[in-house]
């Protein structure tokens, strides 16, 4: 899972030209990590929350887009985490946690899609 995670992570962000361009070449690979950790966490020790049917994906897909406990948990220890570990100033860091919905969605998408590729090439 991880893998995936920071994978996203290293696509994601190398798409976001407010990113991308304002993260020292040097500190990229470091700071992937970082997020990708954070995303990682977020999933495996989600807050204390009443959940819905279907467990912690059913959770996070359903609370998304409504700023919920979760992703507000993940991007706060990471804006805190980037800015304490690599100096990042607030303009990229609160770059990096608005594209964390997103993101976190993209890879929701990803770990749903190895039945599609096989059903696809039965077609």
């Amino acid at each position: 899972m991880f893998d995936q995670i920071l994978q996203l992570v290293k696509e994601s962000m190398g798409n976001h030209p407010a990113i991308a361009g304002n993260i020292p070449p040097e500190q990229a690979d470091e700071i992937h990590r970082e997020v990708a950790t954070h995303i990682a966490n977020g999933l495996q020790n989600p807050p204390a929350s009443p959940a819905p049917e279907g467990g912690i994906l059913s959770q996070f897909e359903n609370s998304l887009g409504s700023g919920n406990i979760l992703t507000s948990a993940v991007s706060g220890g990471l804006v805190s985490s980037l800015a304490s570990k690599f100096g990042l100033p607030p303009a990229i860091t609160g770059a990096i946690a608005a594209s964390l919905p997103g993101l976190m969605q993209k890879f929701m998408h990803k770990s749903e899609e190895p039945a599609a590729p096989t059903a696809a090439a039965n077609a």
